[in-house]
């Protein structure tokens, strides 16, 4: 992620949500020494966060931790953070005991730890109706406002005002209408605003609807409460059914997760068993010790790019198959053989990968215009065999790294600090 800092229009490092989730999780466990028993990695088609089981809960959300409060307060980023858990199926959870995903038979989650996952975020996702949620839900539907007023006295008269204008003096000043400072943001607000009369006949008043809700507490739950409440709603200007379904929706999110009771459970790994205050050696040593007894084990190098522990196979075979950028922006902006021989071999030399055997692939080593030699001359073998078809190999050894083609001839030589067991690296077929 620091890497980004390296393109033109970034200043610092970046990422997109699957980047920033994993991030939240390791400083999560680093930092704050939350237990990975309690960090839920999930996924929606579009979105990817965590929910950590501390308190109430909390989700990690790109630039923000969410709490429950926060989920409910209606303002507009909440309306973000929502979006993805109310409109999308989460399509995988992930978890230190294993993972569960829709579109596969096979699951390795922790039964238990999955079940305890599903109720808490549940939990997390609901609230009662009260007068506190009535307003910040009316604050993030202003489809509502139109039909609903507030009410204050001054000099022992009533004064009516749109709660849409409350709510834009809401943004600029630091009381709420949702909570004990509403008066002192009513008294912000110029005479000249408010009416004597109620200006619409059919408007709802919100002190009127909140004394409601302490009086005839209402069961979102409950078919009977819900119905009463519409009945009350009707004397409004909008849609009553709507707006209730609408009220409902934003109290209670019923997530759509993976069955668990239509996979089959593989639960025969030895778990991780990585605690907190283990250093990253100790945790490293720890995951290569479970690589023959924990499949998660064996993959963690290779997602992690480490030639030294890896077979070299995967990594060829993904570079050559799913690299597909640095192909086409190098036939756009460099047909000639020639050019893109100089331009790969004059390109930024340093890899974004710390480590002398962890390697960038070609499309992150385009990206980003940097690359020890090493990887450049993986990718560069990559796009002309891509071009001519024919096969490529490169050669490691101290201090260079070479490309040549099939029958030996070099085609590039550039200066490299990795240092990997495989020596000669094929590159096409």
């Amino acid at each position: 992620m620091t890497a980004f800092e390296l393109r033109d229009g970034y200043e610092t490092g970046a990422g997109e949500c699957v980047s920033l989730a994993v991030l939240y999780a390791a400083a999560l466990f680093i930092i704050l020494d939350i237990p990975l028993e309690k960090i839920y990695m999930m996924a929606t088609p579009l979105h990817s966060q965590n929910f950590i089981d501390v308190g109430e809960g909390l989700l990690t959300n790109n630039r923000r931790i969410v709490t429950k409060k926060m989920w409910f307060n209606g303002t507009a980023l909440s309306a973000q953070a929502r979006r993805s858990l109310e409109n999308e199926r989460v399509t995988l959870v992930a978890h230190e005991s294993g993972s569960i995903h829709i579109m596969y038979p096979d699951a390795t989650m922790s039964p238990d730890a999955y079940e305890k996952f599903r109720k808490k975020l549940s939990s997390y996702l609901i609230t009662p109706l009260t007068s506190e949620m009535l307003g910040n839900f009316l604050r993030q539907a202003p489809e509502c406002h139109k039909c609903v007023m507030a009410r204050t006295e001054r000099n022992n008269r009533k004064y009516y005002i749109p709660i849409s204008r409350v709510f834009e003096y809401e943004r600029d000043h630091p009381y709420r209408v949702t909570d004990n400072t509403r008066q002192r943001l009513l008294n912000e607000i110029e005479q000249s605003e408010f009416s004597s009369e109620r200006d619409c006949d059919h408007c709802l008043v919100l002190n009127d609807l909140e004394e409601y809700l302490t009086e005839q507490p209402v069961d979102l739950t409950s078919e009977e409460d819900t119905e009463r409440l519409v009945e009350r709603f009707r004397t409004a200007c909008f849609d009553a059914d709507e707006t209730v379904q609408k009220l409902i929706r934003f109290c209670r999110t019923i997530p759509r997760m993976p069955n668990l009771s239509e996979k089959t459970i593989h639960s025969d790994h030895t778990p991780l068993n990585i605690k907190p205050g283990m250093t990253r050696e100790e945790i490293i040593e720890r995951i290569e010790t479970l690589r023959d007894e924990n499949e998660y084990c064996r993959l963690a190098f290779y997602a992690w790019r480490d030639l030294s522990r890896t077979d070299p196979e995967p990594f060829l075979q993904a570079a050559v198959e799913r690299n597909p950028v640095c192909i086409e922006k190098s036939k756009e902006n460099f047909p000639d053989d020639a050019e893109l021989v100089q331009y790969v071999s004059n390109m930024r030399d340093g890899s974004i990968y710390e480590g002398e055997s962890r390697l960038a692939q070609p499309d992150e080593v385009w990206n980003f215009s940097s690359g020890d030699g090493l990887e450049r001359a993986i990718m560069l073998g990559v796009i002309l065999n891509a071009r001519n078809g024919k096969s490529y190999q490169v050669e490691s050894s101290e201090g260079k790294a070479t490309l040549k083609t099939g029958n030996g001839e070099v085609v590039a030589e550039m200066p490299s600090q990795k240092s990997i067991p495989h020596k000669i690296l094929p590159v096409g077929s």
